[in-house]
């Protein structure tokens, strides 16, 4: 038998010691380095002759490398989000019956050094098996249906409203400042507008005769705006940009039936004992959206009615839900949720010294419609919109935003988790109970410094 050397004696030796230093808490565990033309997979030493291999991205080789994982005996793999190359791999993962985790790249980052996609998958299922890696959040099939439809939704908005800048544009370089007499040049008046000019027509009062009785502004102040240069080649780009916008808007309605038809395929969790509450019917001048429908769609997947908090409408709760979902025991507690929406505090400390006040930087949608559902609580007559007030006048309108933002959040936690209505004790409530706190407090600071406080003889009447 011939002598064995002294590296094939260390390789054997670092193969039986692998796990030395930390326990492992997952054995039968893989990294996975996805990429966009290949994928390199690492699985745990002694598995097979080769335990680092390369496939490719094509779906055949994708079942081809879930097929080896499974005969390695392999139950749950780690890999990073990288583009959207991960979705399909994850998806096949999932068909496979393993437990995948998608993990943050800022978790798994090397020590300085040589970077090469085998030490990649090779760490990554090193740290895979210590337990040193936290899954990313992922919802459930039906929400991240209901996700992509809502983001494809957004995009359409989004480009929608840049036509609006190009015909606003367009406008403005002829010398017609619409704008300054309408508020909204795509509303009903403004797009009739539109609509006539690029059809031809030219004379002022003609146009101004499009005005709708809501607009403030009479017919001669509009009259006066739509005398400008007509020049062919802006009118040529503000036909083109309006026609967008009305191609845009149709794909939205398209959206919205996707919407529709899905949310009626998801599983009801409605509360018998709480009704939805009325909705106000929404009318544009492409026509009339009627919110009721989805509004009633939401309360029965969600088994509560989250519009019944102040500052949170039909859209809010159908973006929170279409990000979140309903099912809210993937966080531990209220807090958890908040901290994973980045509306935490996230001091940096070191040696007792905070080096950095401020939240996490984090690109959620959810957390989004938060802070805009904080922001419309500036005018409510409410208990939440009195606490946004105080706030605002305490801390400043950002830092008043991203607090009244977090309680929002663990509002809709307790609502989904426990399924209780939300019950409004109006601004009154809030203003007298925080009255009262005040008082107590003004109460134990006078007693710790061996003074008393007495009522004014105005109060006591």
């Amino acid at each position: 038998m011939p002598k064995r050397r002294g590296k094939e004696i260390q390789k054997d030796k670092r193969a039986k010691n692998w796990e030395e230093g930390l326990p492992p808490i997952n054995k039968n565990a893989a990294g996975i380095d996805v990429g966009n033309a290949e994928h390199h997979v690492a699985v745990p030493p002694g598995r097979d002759a080769e335990p680092v291999q390369k496939f490719g991205s094509f779906t055949a080789d994708l079942h081809r490398l879930a097929r080896w994982l499974k005969a390695c005996g392999v139950e749950t793999v780690a890999m990073q989000a990288t583009g959207v190359y991960w979705v399909a791999l994850y998806q096949i993962l999932e068909e496979y019956e393993l437990q995948v985790n998608v993990v943050n790249a800022h978790h798994t980052k090397t020590l300085p050094g040589r970077k090469t996609d085998v030490l990649e998958c090779q760490w990554l299922q090193k740290l895979h098996t210590f337990g040193l890696l936290n899954n990313s959040f992922q919802p459930a099939e039906e929400i991240r249906v209901l996700r992509t439809y809502m983001r494809q939704r957004e995009k359409l908005v989004a480009a929608a409203s840049t036509c609006i800048q190009h015909m606003q544009k367009a406008l403005t370089e002829m010398n017609i400042q619409l704008a300054n007499v309408i508020s909204d040049i795509s509303g009903m008046t403004g797009i009739a507008i539109l609509r006539a000019i690029v059809n031809g027509e030219r004379n002022p009062h003609t146009l101004a005769g499009l005005k709708n009785e809501r607009i403030h502004a009479s017919r001669q102040e509009i009259a006066q705006s739509l005398e400008g240069n007509w020049r062919p080649e802006l009118l040529f780009v503000l036909e083109q940009s309006l026609a967008l916008y009305d191609t845009y808007h149709q794909k939205i309605a398209e959206c919205d039936q996707k919407i529709e038809t899905h949310l009626k395929t998801m599983e009801s969790n409605e509360n018998t004992e709480q009704q939805p509450t009325q909705v106000r019917i929404r009318r544009s001048h492409h026509k009339q959206t009627s919110w009721v429908d989805l509004h009633m769609h939401l309360h029965r997947i969600a088994g509560v009615d989250l519009t019944q908090i102040d500052g949170i409408n039909v859209q809010t709760a159908q973006t929170v839900i279409s990000e979140v979902g309903v099912d809210m025991t993937r966080w531990r507690s209220e807090k958890q949720f908040a901290s994973w929406l980045g509306l935490c505090p996230d001091n940096r400390i070191s040696g007792g010294k905070v080096l950095k006040r401020g939240t996490r930087r984090v690109v959620n949608r959810a957390a989004t419609a938060f802070r805009m559902a904080a922001w419309s609580l500036f005018r409510s007559q409410s208990a939440l919109g009195a606490n946004f007030r105080r706030l605002r006048r305490k801390l400043g309108a950002p830092k008043a935003v991203t607090a009244m933002a977090h309680k929002l959040a663990k509002l809709v936690y307790r609502m989904l988790k426990f399924g209780q209505a939300y019950v409004d004790k109006g601004a009154e409530h809030y203003e007298a109970k925080y009255r009262q706190q005040t008082i107590k407090w003004l109460a134990k600071t006078a007693a710790a410094l061996n003074l008393q406080l007495t009522p004014s003889p105005q109060l006591l009447e």
